[in-house]
């Protein structure tokens, strides 16, 4: 069912619910649809009374603060024995190569990672639990995060809210589109950060097989 018909059956409680859940979920480092849904009732709260889009775009931030904090206590605990569980369970999230280009970005950023991180797909479920691995202050760590919450879930909720009750007649007929543009935006970030962790992999590789001792011939 499409997921802005199944979140218009709900009652809108319900829907600050489950979009603050799986927000949560997500930036705690477990792969789910939240771009997806939150733009769904985003949507949907141009078009249905009954979902306010204020207390929306507060529940979405509420649940992308709370959530990275706990994929960043999570991290910071689990350390780089979480990243390879994490690899084993998620490969295609959680590869070298994601590890090592997230990695340089918050060598290289620091809290403008985080901050950024929140904008793009991937790297919205490493933020949380690979600043605590690498140690960020967590004041440092939660300033990104509360920033980037809110001008990610809220600024999203905003745009689309807008544009909806702008063309309301032409998204009541062709919603969908709205759902694609996300998902297209989504999948090019993904496709271009694994072209990158591809790369950034390889020549891990190749470093520690340059790095490895040539054994003396007897």
């Amino acid at each position: 069912m499409h997921v802005q018909e199944w979140l218009d059956t709900v009652p809108a409680v319900a829907v600050y619910a489950v979009v603050a859940l799986i927000i949560g979920v997500e930036s705690l480092g477990i792969p789910l649809p939240g771009e997806i849904v939150l733009v769904s009732a985003a949507l949907l709260s141009s078009q249905h009374s009954g979902v306010n889009p204020f207390v929306l775009g507060a529940c979405a931030t509420l649940g992308a603060v709370v959530g990275d904090s706990i994929g960043y206590l999570i991290g910071r605990k689990g350390g780089r024995p979480l990243l390879a569980w994490l690899g084993k369970k998620f490969p295609r999230h959680f590869s070298e190569g994601h590890i090592a280009t997230a990695e340089r970005s918050f060598e290289k950023w620091g809290m403008w990672a985080v901050f950024f991180g929140r904008f793009v797909a991937l790297l919205r479920i490493f933020a949380g639990p690979l600043a605590g691995v690498l140690h960020m202050p967590y004041w440092k760590f939660l300033i990104a995060n509360v920033l980037g919450g809110v001008c990610w879930a809220g600024g999203t909720t905003a745009v689309i809210y807008y544009v909806g009750v702008v063309a309301e007649s032409w998204l009541s007929k062709f919603s969908w589109l709205g759902l694609v543009a996300a998902v297209l935006i989504g999948l090019t970030s993904m496709l271009v950060l694994k072209r990158r962790a591809k790369k950034a992999g390889q020549k891990a590789q190749e470093s520690r097989a340059e790095a490895e001792p040539v054994p003396a011939n007897e």
